[in-house]
């Protein structure tokens, strides 16, 4: 008889553990009294919820600072050369990483595993700002945008080759469809878009290079020796043709915008870090979007700028097809999370 009531026991005891793994898996908790749910789900959802909310206001805040480096290397353009303008981004840049990241006591923020890959994506990250200051001579702010959002669907299609993620038919469909929205925006052959459209379409390619050589070194070296090459190079490449290039600006405006290029690319690339480090990117992407309400805005303000027909027609095929790529990404991985 105790043998049984010990086995009696027992089992009780392991259907009490299975129920409260079933509730458990449910998400709920027992507390010390059995059958009564605690609250550490919801409490971590809520938490989840709110870092989520606060990395989308930091997406947002980062294409806000984005929109307007583009605008403010616009309107300096019209004063120096593009090359200063250029400089002074990467300088002030510099600077600032300098007294937030405090180098001058980290000398180990220059060490890394990966040096050819460090150097070469700072090369890529220089070429795309240069073709973009050039370009923004020429082209309306919503013009070059609209371009450039084809980077995300450039991104899906070299990382095949180069990270072996390939894509299927279904998102090479909504790359073409989103080159044919470049397209609509460029008007290759036409004469209403300045031939400086070009100058765009190669910098979107170097862009999306470099959002895949960023993806290769974040496993090996931090983001603070990253965003230091990425900012040093860019102002050593230009140093030495300084005094070729060199026009003192004539106002303190014109000192302020200069500086505050440097100042818009570092505040919004932290941004976009400490957004990242909050929330997974396929929450964050569509929010890339809304960098088209400042650019369409900075332009009618600041330059009387009004975008064409052709202009919005050609970036919402671009947007719906970044947007329709997402998507079905995040179906797809959740299909292949799916317990079969």
């Amino acid at each position: 008889m105790p043998e049984w009531r010990s086995f009696v026991e027992r089992r009780r005891s392991s259907q009490g553990r299975v129920g409260a793994a079933v509730r458990a898996r449910r998400g709920w908790a027992l507390s010390e009294r059995d059958g009564e749910p605690a609250q550490e789900s919801a409490a971590a959802r809520a938490e989840s919820g709110r870092r989520r909310f606060v990395a989308i206001l930091l997406m947002c805040g980062a294409v806000f600072c984005f929109a307007c480096l583009d605008a403010s290397a616009k309107w300096a353009n019209q004063i120096v050369d593009p090359m200063l303008t250029t400089w002074f981004r990467y300088t002030a840049n510099v600077a600032i990483l300098a007294v937030v990241l405090n180098s001058w006591t980290r000398p180990r923020i220059l060490r890394t595993n990966r040096f050819a890959l460090q150097i070469g994506r700072s090369v890529l990250l220089f070429l795309s700002t240069v073709l973009n200051f050039l370009a923004l001579q020429h082209l309306q702010l919503a013009q070059n945008i609209s371009i450039q959002f084809a980077m995300p669907l450039l991104v899906a299609l070299l990382a095949g080759p180069m990270l072996g993620e390939w894509a299927g038919p279904r998102r090479l469909v909504a790359i073409v469809i989103g080159f044919c929205g470049v397209l609509v925006v460029a008007r290759p052959g036409g004469d209403a878009l300045h031939p400086a459209a070009l100058l765009t379409v190669i910098n979107t390619v170097f862009y999306a290079l470099y959002a895949i050589f960023t993806r290769m070194l974040a496993a090996h070296d931090s983001t603070a020796t990253t965003l230091t090459y990425s900012g040093l190079a860019g102002m050593l490449f230009l140093t030495p043709a300084l005094p070729f290039i060199w026009t003192t600006p004539p106002s303190l405006l014109v000192w302020a915008v200069l500086i505050a290029t440097g100042l818009f690319a570092a505040v919004g690339h932290g941004f976009l870090t400490l957004a990242h480090a909050r929330a997974p990117a396929p929450v964050l992407s569509p929010f890339i979007y809304t960098q088209i309400v400042w650019m369409v805005l900075f332009g009618y303000v600041i330059f009387g700028d009004v975008p064409d027909r052709w202009t919005l027609i050609g970036g919402a095929i671009v947007i719906g097809s970044g947007l329709y790529l997402l998507v079905w990404e995040r179906f797809a991985r959740g299909r292949e999370r799916r317990p079969t």
